[in-house]
């Protein structure tokens, strides 16, 4: 019998299939099953942009705080137009005075990656507009490659000194993943705030790279539900998330260094990862 290729093998088969289609960046990749075995890897600790994956310790710090109730997801928040930032998301395009509670802005945050949400989600976080509980609450789960260093997309005379001095937000694939696993496996949320996390991961729009070529069905539905957070910055393309396949995977796929700057769904980076991804998730996931 042939043995199976080890996981550090289907990271390399991936890569080199991914160099095969003219991809020249960067990568992180680290597949597991849900118990938590490893299935892939490539520079899995890598240290990369976080992009909008740092949305997803965002996300879970704040549901474990409500959980603790020293965050209440009912409180709300009238955003002022010192608030609205540039990028992802609809809150800039609203008029300043909208009152949204913490619910809201989280289902934001997630949804449509919405980064005015997310600053706000920041500050509701406290101390030092967030910053260090949330780097605090990753160091206390043994994650010290995902760092919070500020808020989105603030003009540079707003950014705090770490930002100021160049710093970016940063994860890694793995620890992605293990963000993922913990939500699934309930081992920091009780049921009704991990339900309410998944609930938001899989209302999230953003499909471009690990769901891209799932089957459908007839009607275009999704066969395979998927819980899930993306992160774009230019030339980096960012995909983590629970796959419900007939083998459950959790995948988290980073990449940096890419060759087309579009932010479109046609970015012949994303393409390029998305079909050199696919047959490796047909072949875990028993598709």
């Amino acid at each position: 019998m042939t043995p199976l290729p080890s996981p550090e093998q289907r990271g390399l088969d991936f890569l080199h299939s991914l160099r095969g289609a003219g991809y020249g960046g960067e990568i992180g990749l680290y597949v597991t099953d849900l118990e938590g075995t490893e299935l892939a890897t490539l520079n899995a600790d890598r240290v990369f942009p976080a992009a909008s994956l740092i949305k997803v310790p965002l996300l879970l710090h704040a549901l474990e705080r409500a959980q603790q109730g020293e965050l209440d997801l009912d409180e709300r928040r009238v955003m002022q137009a010192a608030d609205q930032v540039s990028g992802a998301g609809v809150l800039h395009e609203l008029d300043a005075g909208l009152s949204l509670n913490v619910r809201d802005l989280l289902t934001l945050m997630i949804v449509v990656s919405d980064n005015t949400a997310t600053n706000l989600v920041i500050e509701l976080l406290g101390v030092e507009l967030g910053v260090e509980a949330v780097n605090a609450w990753l160091t206390d789960q043994g994650h010290v490659r995902t760092r919070l260093v500020g808020k989105l997309q603030l003009p540079p005379e707003l950014g705090n000194e770490a930002q100021r001095r160049g710093e970016r937000n940063t994860t890694s694939a793995a620890e992605q993943t293990r963000l993922f696993l913990k939500l699934w496996q309930g081992r920091r949320l009780d049921r009704a705030h991990r339900q309410l996390a998944l609930s938001i991961l899989g209302r999230q729009q953003y499909r471009d790279i690990l769901a891209r070529k799932l089957p459908h069905g007839p009607g275009g539905e999704r066969l395979h539900q998927t819980y899930t957070k993306s992160g774009e910055l230019v030339g980096v393309h960012h995909d983590a998330r629970l796959l419900l396949l007939p083998r459950p995977l959790c995948v988290a796929l980073l990449s940096e260094g890419g060759g087309d700057p579009g932010e479109h769904p046609e970015n012949r980076d994303v393409l390029r990862l998305a079909s050199a991804l696919y047959p490796l998730l047909a072949e875990l996931g028993g598709l």
